[in-house]
């Protein structure tokens, strides 16, 4: 069985974070670990609160999964301080997994911010210089590059600027435009677009870890990076489409919906 780690921040709505990564490994089939940087206090309306994980004990899940368990990829998600990062940082290089999917949680669905602003920098000198797949939204996409991003070109533009900065692949997510959710990968080489029918819907909590996770656990097994975000993205787009519609906000999508149908995908379906 492939493994895969997540390192994130913990939802205790279950929409999000570490939460929804675990629920995506498990509906891709592969075996799931976790190394918690904030436990965060949100619903589907607000953030309450949260209280950061200190960096040594961060850095001490993740060598207890490497020591004995090992990953096959790795996805980081909420690294919400400079000092987290550094530490997440030093255990990837110390590590060196095969796949690093980095997720830049900047702020939640709710506007709330994840990510302290003195931190970016850090984001950028220690993180994205590790990442096989960085995947921003147009709004981190923005903040990353610099620019206003209103047309496919201008993800391009972005996707390849912040690519330049030392990640090996970028995918710029589409899901604040408008028209269809369109998503552009730049691998360093050539662009890659992947289209889908935008869904009139509220309940999108979550998303963008659900599709990161998803991108880890197709490298896992062994699918090329543009084969990985394909299924990535069908994946997540089923799961925004049979949301099952709990809470008063942005709800969270249905991460079980083709599993509880037609069990695991055979490798090559």
């Amino acid at each position: 069985m492939k493994k895969v780690l997540a390192i994130a921040g913990s939802d205790c709505s279950g929409g999000a974070g570490i939460q929804a990564d675990l629920k995506t490994f498990v509906a891709h089939g592969v075996f799931g670990m976790s190394a918690i940087t904030s436990v965060v206090a949100e619903n589907t309306c607000r953030l309450l609160g949260q209280q950061d994980v200190s960096p040594v004990i961060v850095e001490k899940q993740i060598e207890a999964v490497f020591e004995d368990i090992g990953a096959d990829a790795v996805k980081t998600g909420m690294l919400p301080t400079a000092s987290c990062m550094k530490a997440v940082a030093h255990s990837l290089r110390r590590y060196g997994p095969s796949f690093v999917v980095a997720d830049p949680v900047m702020v939640a669905k709710s506007g709330a911010s994840l990510m302290s602003p003195d931190a970016v920098d850090t984001f950028v000198r220690e993180i994205l210089p590790l990442a096989d797949v960085l995947t921003p939204n147009i709004p981190e996409a923005e903040a990353l590059a610099g620019g206003k991003i209103e047309a496919p070109e201008d993800m391009e533009r972005a996707a390849e600027a912040i690519q330049k900065m030392g990640a090996k692949s970028v995918l710029v997510k589409g899901g604040h435009a408008s028209g269809d959710a369109l998503d552009i990968l730049y691998d360093g080489a050539a662009f890659h677009r992947f289209r889908a029918a935008r869904i009139p819907t509220k309940n999108t909590h979550g998303t963008g870890c659900t599709y990161s996770s998803a991108i880890a656990s197709n490298l896992a097994l062994g699918y090329p990076l543009p084969e990985a975000v394909r299924r990535a993205k069908d994946y997540v787009t089923t799961a925004i489409l049979h949301a099952p519609g709990l809470g008063k906000g942005s709800g969270p999508t249905h991460h079980f919906y083709d599993l509880y149908r037609h069990g695991l995908p055979e490798k090559g379906d």
